[in-house]
């Protein structure tokens, strides 16, 4: 018996992680700010989501947001 393979499908477009790559900098540059408080970001996790929620915005390939 042959077990199949699967095949994945990459989940993000090269461009999305381009735009958390950018966030990612931003951050440890000390250059990103929340959306609406305008407060430092500091975590990274967060950074991540800045990033996944801009590619969202200009159509790039993201899973959509989990419901909280």
């Amino acid at each position: 018996m042959t077990t199949a393979k699967k095949h994945s499908t990459r989940k993000y477009s090269p461009a999305a992680q381009k735009d958390v790559e950018t966030e990612m900098k931003a951050m440890k540059q000390g250059k990103l700010h929340s959306g609406h408080s305008g407060k430092l970001v500091t975590d990274p996790k967060q950074a991540i989501a800045i990033g996944l929620s801009k590619a969202r915005k200009e159509g790039k390939k993201v899973p959509a947001a989990k419901a909280q």
